[in-house]
């Protein structure tokens, strides 16, 4: 019997957040390291979009995320390390978590690993957008 790899999902993310992203992951060092590796690994293979092409269905930076997480329901925000809070709800984009969040569409699903190598798998139950800001 041989072992079955699990298909990841296709994922989408915007020029911005692309950009902003893959500039993050290239100044990562230290204990962050291999949290960027994850990011840049789920940037390449990303189907990139204009950032207002992309749908409100598909987690981006900035979004409130509610998601299941084996089993267990957490809400939180998707944002840049310098703006998390576990305590507040900001869930860094540079953990297990947020790279596995960022492209993903409601109902998808995607397992990861923690720096421990504990596996979880997550799914994505709903999306809050906030509304643009105007200068």
């Amino acid at each position: 019997m041989t072992a079955q790899k699990t298909r990841l999902p296709a994922i989408q993310i915007g020029d911005d957040d692309f950009r902003a992203l893959e500039a993050l992951t290239g100044s990562v060092a230290g204990p962050l390291a291999a949290a960027a590796e994850q990011l840049l690994t789920e940037l390449e293979r990303a189907h990139r979009k204009s950032q207002a092409k992309i749908p409100a269905t598909v987690v981006a930076m900035g979004d409130r995320i509610t998601f299941d997480r084996n089993g267990a329901e957490t809400t939180g925000t998707l944002v840049l390390p310098h703006e998390a809070d576990i305590n507040a709800g900001r869930l860094s984009v540079l953990t297990p978590v947020g790279a596995a969040l960022i492209g993903l569409s409601i109902g998808q699903s995607i397992a990861y690993r923690t720096p421990g190598g504990v596996s979880h798998t997550l799914t994505v139950r709903a999306i809050e957008r906030p509304p643009l800001e105007w200068p």
